[in-house]
């Protein structure tokens, strides 16, 4: 008997401690914390320079791969980055949009400048070559394939955001159906944390 109460305490004893302990924050996306993956790239700009996430040390990163000719989840996607940043006020300056092609042989330097430039003047895209972009794509599980269509094609793509933290950590993964409100409150509660 003496041993049942003893772990009847024990067991109760558990239960307070794990009610006392810190709350895990919720998110909307999908939580990456700690992953082994998604840890850099190294692609260019469309200046040419070579850029790695160390860049963007300091900053919340939202990062997309898509390609200019996408007829839809590419230009929502960015709409929405948009409109999350406009949503945070002066802590958007805090957030790097980077949009990353999975069709370097269509999209110039020239064309990817022009088209990140059309949603916001701080969005960045980053290009690489066949090589490049694969291995930036694997690192990150990013899917990607060229779909005939017509005389030309389209490319089949994973359509995730990622966010990474100011300390260059990947912390989550954004479903192309969250909203820009979703969005937001995801960059809110990752500004709160102490860094």
């Amino acid at each position: 008997m003496a041993t049942i109460v003893r772990i009847s305490i024990f067991c109760l004893s558990l239960l307070l401690a794990a009610g006392c302990s810190p709350q895990r924050a919720q998110f909307n996306g999908v939580e990456l914390t700690g992953a082994d993956w998604g840890r850099d790239f190294s692609l260019l700009d469309p200046d040419g320079k070579t850029r790695n996430l160390a860049d963007f040390r300091g900053k919340y990163v939202l990062l997309f791969f898509g390609y200019t000719q996408c007829p839809d989840v590419c230009p929502t996607t960015l709409a929405r980055a948009v409109e999350a940043r406009r949503k945070l006020g002066s802590s958007a300056d805090s957030v790097q949009v980077i949009f990353i092609t999975v069709d370097p042989e269509r999209d110039t330097p020239a064309l990817l400048r022009d088209y990140t430039k059309a949603f916001d003047p701080s969005f960045l895209g980053l290009y690489g070559d066949a090589a490049q972009t694969a291995a930036a794509a694997k690192e990150f599980k990013v899917f990607f394939e060229k779909a005939p269509s017509g005389s030309s094609y389209t490319v089949n793509h994973t359509a995730l955001t990622y966010v990474i933290d100011p300390r260059g950590r990947l912390r989550l993964m954004l479903q192309h159906a969250l909203g820009a409100d979703e969005l937001a409150a995801d960059l809110r509660t990752l500004m709160k944390e102490s860094p």
